[in-house]
């Protein structure tokens, strides 16, 4: 493992010593302009592939981390309560409600798209209070210390945490969810120059 990362007893990457991010404005510009022409069809996507998961159209869904607010604006459409956590809520889209504390209220699903590996402690995951949690973040697969260093995703301070499909499995159940899939269905949008998978999206039910 290189300098400044360990790997706990589930599998999970952990950047150790962490100098502070500053999330504004211009970082979602920066992050989201690659998948600009994308996002309404990223959103319809993930709405897609949860109600294949659950076989059901949530009855409620609060998405944490919703960027510029394009899966919500989705789900508002035909999910009965939407909400998101984000840092500007002033993003946040018509119709939604905004959530402080992602802990609080149940959910029928909760979504952490590109958001869970941010966060500073990720234990937080067994208080969540929902029947069904979607996790999509990049596909971490810790082929060699050099295939790590040097791993587009790892972004050092921004991302914090890295899975592959087992410590994800391993640490959600450890959180009190089981996983009841998990794809690279968002590879069809987010292309990747190399022949291994690149986001890995999965499905969990509250035990």
């Amino acid at each position: 493992m290189i300098k400044n990362y360990n790997i706990d007893q589930l599998g999970v990457i952990h950047q150790q010593d962490r100098q502070p991010f500053t999330y504004n404005k211009n970082y979602i510009d920066t992050s989201y302009g690659n998948l600009v022409q994308l996002t309404d069809e990223m959103a319809y996507l993930r709405l897609g592939y949860i109600i294949g998961a659950i076989r059901r159209v949530p009855l409620s869904i609060l998405d944490v981390g919703y960027g510029t607010g394009d899966f919500l604006k989705v789900c508002n459409r035909i999910v009965d309560r939407c909400a998101g956590h984000d840092l500007f809520q002033d993003l946040l889209p018509a119709g939604c409600d905004f959530v402080e504390d992602i802990t609080a209220q149940h959910y029928d699903v909760i979504t952490f798209f590109d958001s869970l590996e941010h966060y500073p402690d990720i234990d937080f995951v067994h208080r969540l209070k929902c029947n069904y949690l979607v996790v999509s973040l990049p596909w971490c697969h810790n082929i060699s210390d050099e295939w790590f260093d040097a791993w587009k995703h790892r972004k050092p301070n921004e991302h914090l945490h890295h899975f592959d499909q087992g410590s994800l499995e391993k640490f959600m159940l450890s959180q009190g969810f089981c996983m009841l899939n998990h794809s690279k269905v968002e590879d069809t949008i987010r292309k990747s120059t190399s022949n291994l998978p690149n986001i890995l999206t999965a499905v969990f039910k509250q035990i």
